[in-house]
């Protein structure tokens, strides 16, 4: 039928269910729906533009599209984001642990135990052996500078010695509180890093008054009698040679050590050079054996030095094949080639005692740090032969110096309470 709106003519149909024959019967009860269209317009077209869920659908469809592209976008972002932060999370945490991901070369470990920001994390056992060791080198050192007050009658050494005295005997008396207080309260462990600091930082404080007393007495003896020492292990006590060491096509480096850290005596020396901080280092870290690199690559060393006891050892390299041996108290102890064949040590570095470099005169990380006595540091340009270095191990009259660098007070910068004191190794061993 046809019917007129404002003067328009429409058309109505009308949609059934499906009235034919017998097909009420199948869909039970049946309903008509009425659907106006223009007068012109086919049927069909009509009945396609009039769905209304068809619409819908279509929006919903651009809708998803343009949630999924923002979300594409906003993804990309975070993956950039995320490399960024990945890049600069390994830049903090450096290499992994020695050894293991290339034969040959050494990685640091980026595990927990990492500690750069300054004192190695341990144990109230661990603490209170090491400060019990510091505290017994003080005494020692403090002994000392009394002998030198009654040869010499200075009233003033002798004042300063009973400042001292004062000093050692109320650290003394920390850590014995101290102990009792473990043994009372073990679960109250939180408060163990600041009471420890309090009593490093004293120490500290009474290593540079020692030292200060012990400058007094520079001219009474030679430049080249005297020790360093590093008592804790931290990222800020070391000490730095003055000048760079030359471009070396072989090399010997020997001195006196003597340590009773544990795990590891940390590192007695490193040399960085620009683009590679482990260009020479010798180092004993953790439960790992003492290590020798060159330009990072490493040899194991059969050195057993953690005593307590002064040792003195030698390691002598030459490029040709990468050829290397190790002298424990003057007998030959390993030896190997393949280590850095072919690469001469470079020059302009940054020479440093008691700290491993992760950057050129920097970047110390305190797990790695040595702790203990270090003394007649020498270094030559040629390796040296099993009787030169015999004869340093005895303290012969024939021995020699470093041509390199030899050992003098004058050529070397303190840093952090590292402290220097008289040494004369055969006076110690014999």
């Amino acid at each position: 039928m046809r019917v007129a709106v404002e003067g328009i003519p429409w058309k109505l149909f009308l949609l059934s269910g499906v009235l034919l024959g017998g097909s009420s019967q199948d869909f039970g009860q049946t309903q008509f729906i009425c659907t106006s269209v223009p007068k012109d317009m086919d049927l069909c077209a009509a009945t396609m533009q009039n769905s209304g869920p068809a619409e819908d659908l279509k929006t919903t469809v651009l809708q998803l599209r343009e949630t999924v592209l923002q979300q594409k976008e906003t993804i990309m972002n975070q993956k950039e984001t995320i490399k960024e932060l990945t890049s600069k999370l390994t830049r903090c945490e450096g290499m992994a642990e020695p050894g293991d991901s290339k034969p040959g070369s050494r990685r640091k470990d980026t595990g927990s135990s990492k500690n750069t920001m300054g004192d190695v994390s341990r144990g109230p056992a661990d603490t209170l052996s090491q400060l019990g060791q510091t505290l017994q080198s003080l005494k020692q050192r403090l002994e000392n500078l009394e002998q030198f007050s009654r040869n010499n009658n200075s009233a003033q050494a002798s004042s300063l010695k009973d400042l001292l005295q004062t000093k050692i005997d109320d650290l003394e008396k920390q850590v014995l509180s101290r102990v009792n207080s473990l043994e009372e309260v073990k679960p109250a462990l939180k408060n163990e890093t600041e009471q420890r600091g309090k009593v490093e930082s004293t120490l500290t404080s009474l290593h540079h008054r020692i030292s200060d007393l012990e400058k007094g007495q520079k001219d009474n003896r030679p430049l080249d009698k005297f020790q360093l020492t590093f008592p804790l292990r931290t990222n800020y006590m070391y000490a730095k040679v003055k000048k760079s060491l030359p471009e070396m096509y072989a090399f010997a480096v020997c001195m006196w050590i003597k340590s009773s850290a544990s795990p590891g005596v940390g590192t007695p020396f490193s040399y960085a050079v620009p683009g590679q901080s482990n260009e020479l280092v010798l180092i004993e870290w953790g439960n790992n054996p003492m290590e020798i690199l060159i330009n990072d690559k490493v040899a194991k060393l059969p050195f057993v030095i953690n005593d307590g006891k002064w040792h003195h050892i030698c390691v002598t390299w030459t490029t040709r094949d990468g050829v290397w041996e190790a002298f424990q108290d003057g007998v030959l102890r390993g030896n190997g080639e393949n280590l850095a064949p072919y690469h001469p040590i470079k020059p302009q570095g940054v020479l440093v005692l008691g700290q491993e470099q992760d950057t050129l005169g920097g970047g110390f990380d305190a797990t790695q740090a040595f702790v203990g006595e270090l003394a007649n540091f020498n270094i030559w340009d040629r390796k040296l032969s099993a009787g030169e270095i015999y004869n340093l191990a005895t303290c012969s009259s024939r021995a020699q110096v470093g041509n390199v660098f030899s050992w003098s007070e004058s050529s070397i910068d303190l840093y952090g309470g590292a402290s220097k004191w008289t040494f004369e190794p055969c006076r110690q061993i014999n």
